[in-house]
């Protein structure tokens, strides 16, 4: 079989010499933040903390550890416009990654990681998600810089795994091991998102960490995991590698990207590799997934109540009640999300947070695509 250009390029590279990229995932709907976030305003181009958009918070912390030339946006081609206004020059036009179709975060890495290869014969790969939140940014840069140097040192892949602050049931966990490599502990196991009584079992356990969905590793080494593990992934790969930098590229990734198979980078990959080392982070993380993350944040009044916008509250306690141009007046309630936009309210408990993605999916299924 002949030797396509990728794997050339694999067998001439110096690994002596690691250039850094960093490669922000915001491809995602944000459905559970529904009614703000919207299909063609997501959660990525929110502002939820009062700084900045989400994705460009994300950017400006990539680049304490990376340069921003070196920085990858992969979107969806719907938001690839959006992406480039909203990001005001802070990556480059061609740095931002258009998907023909959304198929899942394997897909999009395995995209990112040819186009480095292709582009600077490899190089470090730090793999973020475009909302999260941090609050501790030295603690942090302190766990991110060991990250790399542990990629370069090992050649395996690297996870961030964030140390329970409470039972937590909306994250998937990391079981680490006692074994280690180069002074980095092996991921012992991956486990799904737990009920409440294994949530707490694993807090008092101690050696289960929160999946964080952030990696780092050898754009190499995930392209090797990719033909060992995801075979029809990386096939579908390797026809798009063989069209970058031709006449070719955009009609061949057109054809080709909405046939690869969808699954995550963690059912694919991570959950079934034997070379995965989890590096602890306590750095204040939280993957502003719902509308329950804004407790970590904005301050609680007197009562608990997470208050943004206009609101006059009696009697109200532990609400998270989020005005966008209306008066919100609530009295006599206790744990409720409230949330007014211009053309929709929602209210639910906070313990269903999680389940505001069903109204989206219930609003399709209704033909309401105006609310979505």
């Amino acid at each position: 079989m002949p030797t396509s250009g990728l794997e050339t390029i694999l067998m001439m590279q110096d690994w002596r010499i690691m250039n850094r990229f960093g490669v922000i995932m915001a491809g995602g709907g944000g459905t559970r933040f529904w009614p703000l976030s919207r299909k063609d305003l997501p959660k990525q181009f929110l502002n939820l903390t009062g700084g900045d958009l989400m994705v460009n918070e994300t950017i400006d912390r990539l680049a304490r550890s990376v340069s921003k030339e070196d920085i990858f946006i992969v979107t969806n081609h719907l938001q690839a416009q959006l992406m480039l206004s909203s990001t005001d020059g802070r990556v480059r036009e061609d740095h931002i990654l258009a998907e023909p179709a959304a198929r899942n975060t394997s897909a999009c890495i395995g995209y990112a990681a040819l186009e480095i290869v292709k582009k600077y014969g490899d190089g470090i790969m730090c793999i973020l998600p475009s909302d999260h939140y941090i609050k501790d940014m030295e603690g942090y840069d302190a766990v991110m810089e060991e990250a790399f140097l542990a990629a370069e040192k090992t050649d395996y892949l690297i996870t961030i795994g964030i140390k329970p602050t409470f039972p937590a049931t909306g994250y998937g966990y990391i079981k680490s091991s006692d074994q280690k490599i180069a002074g980095y502990a092996k991921a012992e196991d991956f486990v799904e998102k737990p009920d409440v009584r294994t949530a707490k079992e694993y807090l008092q356990e101690g050696s289960f960490l929160w999946n964080s969905g952030m990696f780092v590793w050898r754009a190499s080494t995930i392209l090797k995991h990719f033909e060992a593990l995801l075979p029809d992934v990386y096939a579908c790969l390797q026809k798009i590698e063989l069209a970058m930098n031709t006449p070719d590229e955009m009609k061949v990734l057109e054809e080709v990207y909405p046939t690869i198979p969808k699954i995550s980078i963690d059912y694919g990959i991570m959950e079934r590799s034997t070379e995965v080392l989890v590096l602890e982070g306590n750095f204040g993380w939280n993957d502003v997934g719902s509308w329950d993350a804004l407790q970590s944040l904005y301050d609680e009044d007197e009562n608990g109540n997470i208050i943004y916008g206009e609101q006059i509250h009696i009697d109200t306690k532990n609400c998270i009640s989020y005005a966008k141009n209306k008066l919100i007046a609530a009295i006599g309630v206790e744990d409720l999300i409230i949330v007014e936009t211009d053309d929709a309210v929602l209210v639910c408990h906070k313990d269903k947070a999680q389940d505001v993605k069903k109204i989206v999916e219930g609003l399709g299924e209704q033909g309401k695509t105006e609310y979505l």
